[in-house]
């Protein structure tokens, strides 16, 4: 999933460290969700959205997500 943390960290000179912390991950995790490499948790995007003052939709790209289809039994 596409997300625009990368750029609105550089926009307010914040390290991948120090959100990582702000967020309570690890720098790993911010790196891997940067490289599309790890989809963030519905409350881990919710806290990084909440850190840049953004919603969810505004920091993470759903448009590559597939529609689900659920069968209701």
């Amino acid at each position: 999933m596409k997300t625009k943390i990368r750029e609105l960290r550089k926009q307010r000179r914040i390290s991948q460290d120090e959100l990582a912390r702000a967020v309570h991950v690890t720098r790993h995790t911010i790196t891997s969700i940067e490289n599309e490499k790890y989809i963030a948790s519905l409350p881990l995007a919710y806290k990084i959205s909440k850190f840049f003052g953004l919603s969810i939709e505004d920091v993470f790209d759903f448009s590559d997500v597939e529609d689900i289809d659920y069968e209701i039994f």
